[in-house]
């Protein structure tokens, strides 16, 4: 019986990571291919980017969208998630013009945000929570590798094709996905509770001490990683002259740093305890940001010190997920869009700051930003020990 559960968890988590994967390479594919992307579309790079940037706002639909899989089940949220995407994917291939994309890419980029938090919540449910953190790593193995295989596949694919070749082949592993939730993933009974309206879900978090430590600690840790994100490859470029080799090295090096973060929390964040594991990832960025400065003299050095700045700050993101599972289970899957809403304003507010930081002070200036942010984090994540929240 027991094997069986556990058979059955593994299937749903293989679906997940599936599904997310695909999502994840739409979500990276912009970032990758732009220039490429905005010859296609027939509009200037500028143009394109600022497109790009007001994807960034999709992810504030994320709790209302969550609200329904806390109130109507978490399947339903998973397939609300896949069913968006696919009008998205759907779109581009009808109408390959640039207004039709960047209403894809919004799309894509909502559905996403329902169906990342209802992964979470689902898990949440079914999984015990002394071993949330593996199967909650493995589902973030579709980030890193949406990266390392997703994207460059696709860059063969447009090699071949062109720039809209990718997007049929995206909403047809998109269908698939969905029949995979509809036929594998069980449906999941929600009792109707006092917090399962959407207004009484978003008061149950924001009444919740340690569920807005939980968030801002999110907001302030994305924040560090943007201060860094945002300008290494200026200052890779200012330090070793414009090396596309470098860059992309760089990117592999990252990629690679995000896979070993988040292989770090399968194996370790039940052990050591959710809340030690992120504290002690945020210790470790703070090192890894110290000693970027003095790496400057030699590329090899450069991209040795990102990768290990990249690997503790995907270990100690990926691993505030399950600590954030068990705050508030009866609000689970709003609290979780909230997370993902909070994460991606802390990197909007630093990207504000950060440019004007490294151009004033360079990346000495950038190191003591990104510590300055991670000890906010720090701060307030050491005060849900005196919550009675799970650790």
């Amino acid at each position: 019986m027991q094997t069986d559960v556990r058979q059955k968890n593994a299937l749903i988590i293989l679906v997940f990571t599936t599904s997310r994967l695909v999502m994840n390479i739409m979500f990276r594919l912009p970032y990758a291919f732009l220039p490429v992307l905005a010859r296609g579309l027939g509009v200037e790079v500028s143009l394109f980017s600022t497109a790009l940037g007001l994807r960034s706002f999709a992810s504030a639909s994320a709790p209302f969208l969550a609200a329904a899989s806390d109130s109507r089940g978490r399947k339903f949220g998973l397939l609300l998630g896949m069913v968006i995407f696919l009008v998205g994917m759907g779109l581009v291939v009808a109408f390959p013009i640039f207004p039709v994309f960047v209403g894809a890419m919004l799309l894509s980029s909502i559905g996403k945000a329902a169906f990342d938090p209802a992964t979470q919540a689902y898990l949440g449910d079914r999984i015990p929570y002394r071993v949330r953190s593996r199967a909650i790593g493995v589902t973030e193995f579709s980030w890193s590798l949406s990266i390392l295989i997703g994207v460059p596949l696709m860059g063969l694919v447009i090699r071949e094709g062109g720039w809209a070749a990718p997007f049929p082949i995206l909403f047809v592993l998109g269908a698939a996905c969905l029949i995979l939730v509809v036929a594998l993933v069980p449906a999941d009974k929600r009792e109707t509770s006092e917090n399962s309206g959407l207004m009484r879900g978003f008061r149950t978090v924001f009444q919740s001490r340690a569920a807005v430590l939980v968030l801002l600690g999110a907001m302030f840790i994305s924040g560090a990683n943007e201060a860094v994100n945002i300008v290494f490859a200026v200052w890779i470029d200012t330090s070793f002259g414009l090396q596309i080799a470098a860059l992309s090295a760089a990117s592999l090096a990252i990629g690679f740093a995000e896979l070993g973060g988040e292989s770090l929390v399968t194996v370790f964040t039940d052990r050591l305890g959710k809340l030690r594991s992120v504290l002690l990832g945020i210790s470790l960025n703070c090192l890894a940001v110290l000693a970027l400065p003095f790496l400057s003299g030699s590329l090899i050095a450069v991209l040795a010190g990102l990768f290990f700045f990249y690997l503790v700050f995907e270990f100690s993101l990926v691993s505030l997920i399950p600590l954030a599972t068990e705050v508030l289970p009866d609000a689970r899957a709003t609290l979780l869009a909230f997370n993902v809403t909070f994460f991606f304003l802390g990197r909007a507010l630093v990207a504000l700051v950060a440019p004007s930081v490294f151009t004033q002070a360079g990346i000495w200036g950038t190191a003591i930003l990104t510590i300055f942010i991670n000890g906010l984090a720090l701060a307030v994540l050491l005060l849900l020990r005196r919550q009675p929240s799970p650790a």
